[in-house]
């Protein structure tokens, strides 16, 4: 089944797309709406369960980096500054 794009812009989207991915056409738009359908899954999650989702990843690589046992407090972020006691 063939997909005729009237829109050029569309068209410059779509083959800018696959050239930046080194993609043909085809697989370009299936990877773009494939991707795009994807995304939509997230509305249907709570605010909560997709922002939770999405940092994860960043939750992970805090957790596998060593510990100092320094507090954040503030005198901790004034030493930071060069504002400790003076």
């Amino acid at each position: 089944m063939a997909l005729n794009l009237r829109n050029r812009e569309t068209e410059r989207l779509v083959r800018e797309y696959a050239r930046q991915r080194g993609l043909g056409l085809t697989e370009a738009v299936h990877e773009a709406v494939e991707s795009a359908l994807k995304s939509e899954e997230v509305v249907d999650k709570t605010p909560g369960e997709a922002l939770l989702e999405r940092l994860q990843p960043l939750f992970d690589r805090l957790d596998r980096l060593p510990r100092t046992g320094q507090k954040a407090d503030k005198a901790f972020f004034d030493d930071l500054w060069g504002q400790g006691d003076d």
